[in-house]
């Protein structure tokens, strides 16, 4: 990788603090592993630093023109570079390049903050001393940390979660300033104001999305999730699946629609998909009251928790995708890895579980300001009340002993008069002659005709609702009329289809989805 910055201007102080450069005239070992730990612990947050070898000094500024080396020394040392990396705790290997200046050749050995600090360096390395200390930098000195500065940099240092890490394969300029202004907007932030006058870099520093020293910037994860317009670049299957098996499971039909982009946007698309095209509204008519009962296949709070919940606490680390799949029983929601062990499975089913460990802080606040998670372990209770609160079995949570991954698994709640009528279509599939022509009978129209306009019809609405005009240019009719009170009309009175919006069939918005009725007859003329 090369380096970030000028080696002229680095050389004469111009790019970077005296403080944060150490130069060294030749090759010493266990100086040069201490000065690693130092700047890879990066005490002060200045970014790490730079060790420049092939450099005398005097009062701690270099000499110019520079000392020099050898080639060969330059190559020798670049690999005795990789065996000291191995030596500190945990294992750390900077960034070198060989640069000519004034004529002479010296070795820029770049060593940015390390991600797993803190790391210890072995305090001799004679052989015989197998002590390791930690290192920080101290004005331009590397010293022992010792005492309370030992104790800071242990507080301090904890791991940095993946999504507050910066990403060192990706460049300021991939993130896109249209989609940082737009969440600042969403949210109402003082800083929008603040926008057209701000350098990318800038705002993504104020934004907290950009981090490292000057010379060389870099954007955080869950600054590339959320603001870079393809993500996948660096997190592959960073991706919703929605796959939809209308004949269940054991059936040959499957529909499979992907979402991918940033991180809101990925998921508001694939939630917007799931409410207009999955959840649907049910209207009973009660002999002992005069209101009508209202509920829903699923309720859609709990169907966006759940997603919520998936692409809060996934693995951006992993290369799976979370994936929705939808049966005619259930609805599942599939995410890698599993809770974290801090959480009790017994705990998080009954929604009593609090984690103490959060796997992704960053993108929780990003959500958590766009309102679509609050963050405050509110998730699984609120999937459980919206359950409960639609007459819905209850919610199952599932993982492995060694919490690979979480299932959530959200049982539909049918229609009784659309369940039996599933029942009784399914018994019939082996009976298929039979049932064209009772079909056909209901509906009043010819058996070819069920299995040609009737079918594209229904498999015109299998993917997603569809508007009337859709519907009846996927069948070849031409007679608007006709259509609706020979084919619309009769199909929505057998709860082959269902409206959109129950409560209002004229309405211009109106969509006709689906029902499970249709899915097992299309299943049994496909099968």
């Amino acid at each position: 990788m090369p380096l970030p910055i000028n080696i002229d201007s680095l050389l004469q102080g111009q790019a970077v603090e005296w403080d944060r450069m150490e130069f060294k005239e030749g090759w010493n070992p266990e100086d040069i592993v201490h000065t690693l730990c130092a700047f890879a612990n990066d005490f002060h947050n200045w970014g790490g630093g730079y060790l420049v070898l092939g450099v005398k000094t005097e009062n701690g500024k270099p000499l110019l023109p520079p000392y020099g080396l050898q080639p060969e020394q330059a190559d020798a040392w670049q690999r005795k570079l990789l065996e000291l990396g191995h030596k500190l705790q945990p294992a750390y290997h900077p960034i070198s390049d060989a640069a000519t200046v004034g004529g002479k050749l010296v070795l820029v050995v770049w060593v940015p903050g390390g991600e797993m600090r803190p790391y210890k360096a072995p305090v001799s390395l004679d052989g015989k001393n197998r002590e390791l200390a930690y290192c920080v930098r101290l004005h331009a000195n590397t010293v022992r940390a010792k005492g309370e500065i030992e104790q800071e940099l242990i507080s301090l240092a904890n791991r940095i979660p993946f999504d507050d890490r910066q990403n060192s394969a990706a460049q300021v300029t991939d993130l896109q300033p249209s989609l940082m202004e737009g969440f600042l907007a969403e949210v109402k932030s003082d800083l929008q104001a603040e926008v057209a006058r701000l350098s990318l870099e800038e705002l993504g520093r104020r934004m907290q999305v950009v981090r490292g020293p000057a010379e060389a910037p870099r954007p955080l994860n869950a600054g590339l999730l959320f603001f870079a317009p393809e993500p996948t670049r660096w997190f592959p299957q960073t991706q919703i699946d929605v796959v939809h098996l209308p004949q269940g499971r054991g059936g040959d039909q499957i529909i499979e629609k992907t979402f991918k982009g940033p991180v809101a946007i990925m998921l508001r698309e694939a939630l917007g998909y799931l409410r207009n095209n999955v959840v649907t509204e049910y209207v009973r008519k009660r002999a002992d009251r005069a209101e009508a009962e209202r509920y829903f296949n699923v309720p859609y709070p709990a169907l966006e928790e759940a997603l919520v919940n998936a692409i809060y606490h996934r693995s951006y680390e992993e290369r799976e995708p979370v994936e929705v799949q939808m049966t005619p029983e259930e609805i599942t929601i599939l995410s890698f890895p599993g809770p974290d062990r801090s959480i009790n499975m017994e705990d998080l089913r009954v929604g009593r579980a609090v984690a103490r460990r959060y796997r992704n802080r960053r993108i929780g606040e990003f959500l958590k300001e766009l309102e679509l998670s609050e963050g405050r372990g509110t998730g699984i209770p609120k999937i459980l009340r919206a359950m409960s609160d639609n007459g819905s079995p209850e919610p199952l949570f599932e993982t492995d002993d060694q919490r690979t991954s979480f299932l959530v698994r959200l049982s539909l709640r049918l229609a009784p008069a659309e369940a039996l009528t599933r029942q009784v279509i399914l018994e019939k599939i082996i009976l298929k002659e039979k049932a064209l022509q009772e079909l056909a009978t209901a509906l009043g129209i010819a058996t070819t005709q069920v299995t040609t306009q009737v079918s594209k019809l229904l498999n015109s609405a299998l993917a997603e609702a569809r508007t009337r005009e859709e519907l009846q240019t996927a069948t070849g009719l031409a007679n608007r009329e006709h259509f609706r009170k020979f084919y619309i009309e009769p199909l929505v009175a057998a709860d082959w289809l269902s409206r959109t919006i129950p409560d209002k069939p004229k309405s211009p918005l109106q969509k006709y989805r689906l029902s499970a009725v249709g899915h097992a007859w299309l299943g049994s003329v496909t099968t």
